[in-house]
């Protein structure tokens, strides 16, 4: 590995300035057990994590989790007893033997395959006695595999939810079968595992999700101790991460819906087994299904703020997103702003941080970036994420142009680096909502501050009742270059009419630059930048429009949406 330049370094001075001292003692930490993990044999430290003394209260027969009811099929039981698994959008053999370190994979599909998530497909399988041999057969295979304590499969997040997976599906693959003493005896140490390895110099939903974890291996185990160790820590951090409006801090659509499908667990289960829990976490449940229905457009998707990925239906489903009323919607806490005038035209405008200070894993420098539906459908969107491996990739979806918003000197409005790090980071300010004469939102932020001249990019989004007029002005000094983008949703291909106007199915889209502002349409798939993400592994070609305007500040342009007939 090549020792970090001087950018990069500096890049990591600016980071760590926003974590707290107790991150990094904790970062430390982790990496020193790692190590300490790696240097003794996989059985004596399997041992010493251990307690010796299992009693196995399982889980309430009446209790059914969120996963049970959404299964992650990959893709489906029979392939995975045959060695097929698909995650992230690629299908791969395990071999044979199986070969479950699978080192060619990235990063994100060998979680995957450690997580467990597959063996719900199994606990749905019509044949019980042949689930049960097939997961028998798979979990010896992984045992052999395994070792205790090696990241991929041993990360604490992975770890917390293969543990949840075991418990939930001990009392349909596992019990009375030859392998019950040695899964009891895994989740025991997970246990032991998971009370050492919480992630608390990541915090956010992966320390949620190890808290899950220990509270659902405290059930299975009849942990007094840990339940009511682990009850505490939740109720803290459902009080930090759910936002006064319901919004998850970390402001990204997709992991809310995780966060809150693990709420949703917590509550069931400690309601199942009799266990005593604050009533905040029922009130956080109910926060953010209100959150979701205000956020989602009208045909159930989510817009793509930050890392935020694709939710299936199912799942949303079952979270029961509260449908919002037309109108004026202002996400206070988490930063959002829905208009929906009831026409044909809505949008959802982003000024929101780009993540909580300590947190910067999913930020992306999308501030006041738009995006726009026409029936509820969306059209123009943020490019999404499609990959979280360190590259050019992931660079490129963190960045401003691979948003609806604007760029200015080919610069990030927060400086998005590595796979999950931002250093400086654009703040916004919120100048006015109105929702007389239209619906309006005003707003600003002070990310490009940092460059020469000091430029302030303000947007104000007006919806009225035939159109979406969007405004954008780079005040400060000096020359500079200032691009709008505008990315279309994948499998759109619209039509250029003229210099400045774009037209598409149902909605036409008309820029009105200040000075010699020159606009670019690229044809989908005709760049890196001409494609959105449909999930992880899938990227779709999609046109942009790129707004370009060189000359000395200040600079603006106007953008005119328009539905005009079906």
């Amino acid at each position: 590995m090549s020792p970090p330049t001087s950018t990069q370094l500096m890049l990591l001075a600016r980071t760590m300035r926003s974590l707290e001292p107790s991150q990094v003692t904790h970062r430390l930490r982790l990496r020193a057990q790692r190590r300490l993990l790696r240097a003794l044999p996989s059985s004596f430290a399997e041992q010493r994590l251990s307690s010796g003394r299992v009693t196995v209260a399982a889980w309430p027969l009446d209790f059914v989790s969120v996963g049970r009811r959404v299964p992650a099929g990959s893709p489906s039981a029979a392939d995975n007893a045959a060695g097929w698994f698909d995650f992230v959008g690629d299908r791969r053999h395990l071999g044979r033997p199986h070969d479950w370190l699978q080192p060619d994979a990235g990063q994100l599909w060998r979680y995957h395959l450690h997580y467990f998530e597959w063996a719900w497909a199994f606990v749905q399988d019509p044949d019980r006695a042949w689930a049960r041999t097939a997961f028998a057969g798979l979990w010896r295979s992984w045992r052999r595999s395994s070792r205790f304590g090696r990241w991929d499969e041993w990360s604490p997040y992975v770890a917390s939810l293969r543990a949840w997976v075991l418990c939930d599906v001990f009392a349909d693959l596992v019990i009375d079968s030859e392998i019950e003493d040695d899964v009891v005896a895994s989740i025991d140490a997970h246990h032991g595992f998971l009370l050492r390895h919480l992630e608390q110099d990541v915090g956010g939903n992966h320390l949620l999700k190890n808290l899950k974890a220990l509270l659902g291996l405290g059930v299975f185990l009849d942990r007094p101790s840990t339940l009511r160790a682990t009850v505490a820590a939740v109720d803290r951090q459902i009080r930090q991460q759910v936002l006064a409006d319901g919004g998850h801090f970390e402001r990204t659509p997709s992991y809310h819906c995780q966060v809150m499908a693990d709420l949703v667990d917590l509550v069931e289960l400690t309601s199942a087994a009799e266990v005593e829990v604050p009533t905040a976490w029922a009130d956080a449940v109910e926060r953010m299904r209100r959150w979701l229905g205000t956020i989602r457009f009208g045909n159930g998707d989510l817009p793509r703020f930050n890392d935020s990925t694709v939710v299936p239906a199912a799942l949303l489903g079952l979270l029961d997103p509260v449908s919002r009323p037309a109108g004026l919607h202002l996400l206070p806490s988490s930063g959002y702003v829905v208009l929906d005038g009831g026409g044909r035209l809505s949008a959802m405008v982003d000024v929101a941080e780009a993540c909580p200070p300590g947190l910067p894993a999913h930020a992306h420098a999308d501030c006041l970036s738009v995006e726009v539906a026409v029936d509820g459908r969306p059209v123009l969107v943020n490019s999404g994420t499609s990959t979280y491996a360190p590259g050019p990739r992931r660079q490129l979806e963190r960045s401003t142009r691979a948003h609806n918003t604007v760029e200015v000197d080919g610069a990030d409005q927060t400086e998005v680096w590595g796979a999950f790090r931002a250093a400086r980071r654009a703040h916004p300010t919120l100048h006015d909502v109105s929702a007389s004469k239209g619906l309006r939102v005003t707003a600003s932020h002070d990310g490009y501050r940092r460059l020469p001249g000091s430029p302030v990019h303000t947007r104000t989004v007006r919806l009225g009742p035939d159109d979406l007029v969007v405004d954008d002005r780079v005040d400060g000094s000096g020359h500079h270059r200032v691009v709008v983008c505008w990315h279309f949703t994948a499998g759109k291909d619209p039509v250029r009419i003229g210099s400045h106007r774009v037209s598409l199915d149902h909605l036409d889209l008309v820029v009105e630059p200040s000075g010699r502002g020159h606009v670019d349409l690229l044809a989908p798939g005709s760049s890196e930048r001409a494609q959105v993400a449909d999930g992880f592994g899938r990227l779709r070609p999609a046109a942009v429009v790129e707004v370009r305007l060189e000359g000395t500040l200040p600079l603006s342009c106007r953008t005119v949406i328009t539905a005009p007939g079906r």
